[in-house]
């Protein structure tokens, strides 16, 4: 019998022939899927591309069309004004010497996080969209899962080290230039980087040696763990629960250390505080608290659920939320609403 795995260089060729054999088929129906996917391998094929068998195919957020060219439209201005917000924070911080203090070198990180991340999945999905190529090399797709959840573990942790400095700032402002201190901030950074890449090469290094018996074609607009294992011919089931255990670690506890800094900062806010101060602390943190919700909430939804109940389109809009609209805002939620950031800029101006 015929096998993907032992020809792979035939892979492209040979689900090509199982779905015109399955279309002849009085059972079976073409759903949109497989008219996208049976398009998208026929086109890799057209090209003359004679890789296929060891890269992959992304079929990426959108197709071509005029609703999806305005989609790729509203993506790539998203992806200018996250780039623009973020670089401008940056060089903000970095100039006016008022903004270094220990949350502006955490929200300077942030946004450098922010940037990376941002830029490890847009640009690749925009060149693809406007070449009609949807190829992505092994090494590539390998290099892009590693960089992915390196920087979005990176900001997982960064954002909990954030509200823990808002929490000793608020409720223990005379500890606070002892416990965050130059060298204990920048440990923070260091400790959220390098556990972050440990644990990136290791869900890395693991994927890609396993078996990718099946269609290289990757159901959604990057490489991401939970779209590869739809590619691996053997039970992952065992894995599955090792990338659970990363997304409670990674994503959950954070997220929980979160919570509770901010409900003890309204706490103490509205014990201290007068009305008009309360107002300011409760739009602050929940404004806060929106942002860090979406990032966790969806990166959680994707991560820790079994692969059995992943949908492809369900998994890309999800998707989309933690790649780009949370870069997105970050910048402006945690500036705007700042009297010294808005000061600053007012000073650098003129």
């Amino acid at each position: 019998m015929y096998s993907s795995k032992e020809h792979p260089e035939n892979s492209t060729v040979f689900n090509i022939v199982i779905l015109l054999s399955l279309k002849g088929s009085q059972h079976y129906y073409m759903n949109v899927s497989d008219v996208i996917s049976f398009d998208i391998l026929i086109s890799a094929m057209k090209t003359g591309n004679q890789s296929f068998g060891t890269d992959f195919l992304l079929v990426g957020l959108f197709q071509y069309g005029q609703i999806n060219s305005l989609l790729f439209v509203v993506i790539a201005t998203l992806f200018t004004v996250a780039l623009t917000g973020n670089i401008m924070l940056i060089h903000l911080i970095w100039l006016d010497t008022r903004l270094h203090t220990p949350m502006y070198f955490l929200l300077s990180q942030l946004s450098i996080i922010d940037l990376m991340y941002i830029s490890t999945t847009v640009p690749k999905m925009v060149v693809n969209f406007l070449s009609q190529s949807k190829t992505i090399t092994f090494m590539g797709c390998e290099i892009q899962t590693y960089v992915f959840l390196a920087l979005g573990g990176t900001e997982a942790l960064l954002l909990g080290f954030m509200s823990y400095d808002r929490y000793v700032a608020i409720c223990h402002p005379l500890h606070y230039p002892v416990l965050m201190s130059k060298n204990i901030c920048c440990l923070m950074v260091a400790c959220a980087w390098a556990s972050s890449s440990v644990s990136a090469i290791i869900h890395t290094l693991h994927v890609f040696q396993l078996p990718f018996c099946r269609s290289r074609l990757i159901n959604h607009f990057f490489c991401e763990v939970p779209a590869l294992l739809s590619l691996v011919c053997q039970d992952t089931s065992h894995y599955e629960y090792t990338v659970l255990l990363s997304g409670l670690t990674i994503l959950l506890l954070p997220f929980l250390a979160i919570l509770a800094s901010y409900a003890r900062v309204l706490i103490v806010v509205f014990q201290m505080s007068s009305g008009k101060g309360q107002a300011k602390a409760v739009s602050t943190c929940s404004s806060h608290l929106i942002v860090a919700s979406l990032f966790y909430a969806t990166a959680l939804f994707t991560y820790t659920r079994p692969h059995s109940l992943h949908s492809p389109s369900q998994d890309k809009v999800v998707a989309v939320f933690y790649t780009i609209i949370t870069p997105l805002l970050n910048p402006f939620i945690y500036s705007l609403r700042n009297k010294e950031v808005t000061g600053a800029v007012r000073r650098l101006l003129g």
